[in-house]
């Protein structure tokens, strides 16, 4: 089918929205299409429209743009306590790996036993891509001091240049002892660490992107561990933000216990009070849960 829709002029996306029955003040509403856009909002306010397409009646504009603010700093404090457990990922495999295979252990395949020869091959492209774009300065140095030896640096230098799937992927590929080394200081198995990590990575680009996130249902769904503490006295769902910022939270007990991301979440909910914490998946009952108990 051919898309007919035209582009139409602030004032008329404006009146567009009051026609469907959004009650708001019209100059208010045009800065705000202006700044956002008219499309990246309609994603915050699809939840307030009927089945003909308007707007429920008590829908106002100013519920619609707390949320998009709301969603805004929400991906910011995900987005910091996701770094966190990033950085502390790359530190671990670069220790493990490289007293396991030696400081250009990844140059082996033998050494990253879990990946297909073309799995391999990928992934070394890759690093050499990011390590030939980088422009950090430790990077600079190596080229400089050992670049006629070298065409990538050793596991501690490297890994200060991947990204989060570089990253998933050499914990995908990394022998089995090192995986569950790994994992088991962190009180998972390294199959469970390895989905939340999928979840995690899918969860920080949809940040890095400035995508929605607080009603964002999960198509990654991370495996729930067995502990009873996840299922009794409140269970944990798979498939919606509670379950992220559930994981996060037992991550950082270990990985940075003095992160103050709970209060700065709570601050935020407090913020915005009209936001409805159960589209991201906080049900009834989920004070009751051990994993959130102070």
């Amino acid at each position: 089918m051919k898309y007919a829709k035209p582009s139409l002029a602030y004032p008329d996306q404006a009146d567009l929205i009051i026609n469907r029955g959004m009650t708001c003040d019209r100059n208010e509403l045009i800065d705000c299409l202006k700044s956002v856009g008219y499309y990246r909002l309609s994603g915050y306010w699809h939840d307030f429209k009927d089945a003909t397409g308007s707007f429920k009646p008590g829908t106002d504009f100013s519920i619609i743009w707390n949320t998009y603010s709301f969603d805004r700093q929400f991906r910011l404090i995900v987005l910091d306590t996701v770094e966190r457990i990033e950085i502390h990922l790359r530190a671990r495999l670069a220790y493990e790996l490289s007293h396991a295979g030696g400081p250009f252990g990844f140059l082996d395949p033998l050494n990253l036993p879990r990946l297909t020869q073309d799995q391999h091959k990928r992934f070394l492209e890759k690093c050499k891509d990011t390590h030939a774009r980088s422009r950090e300065r430790f990077i600079e140095h190596f080229k400089n001091t050992y670049g006629d030896e070298h065409e990538l640096p050793p596991y501690w230098m490297l890994v200060g240049t991947m990204d989060f799937g570089q990253i998933l992927t050499l914990f995908r590929g990394a022998p089995v002892t090192a995986r569950n080394t790994i994992a088991s200081e962190l009180g998972l198995s390294a199959r469970v660490l390895e989905s939340w990590l999928i979840c995690l990575n899918t969860v920080r680009n949809i940040c890095a992107h400035h995508g929605r996130l607080w009603n964002r249902v999960l198509g990654t769904k991370p495996i729930i561990p067995k502990d009873g503490k996840w299922s009794n006295p409140y269970r944990v769902k798979p498939d919606r933000l509670f379950c992220v910022l559930t994981m996060l939270g037992f991550l950082l007990e270990t990985i940075a216990q003095q992160s103050k991301w709970r209060i700065r979440l709570f601050e935020l909910f407090d913020k915005y009070p009209t936001v409805p914490k159960l589209h991201m998946g906080f049900e009834t009952g989920w004070e009751n849960s051990s994993l959130w108990r102070p």
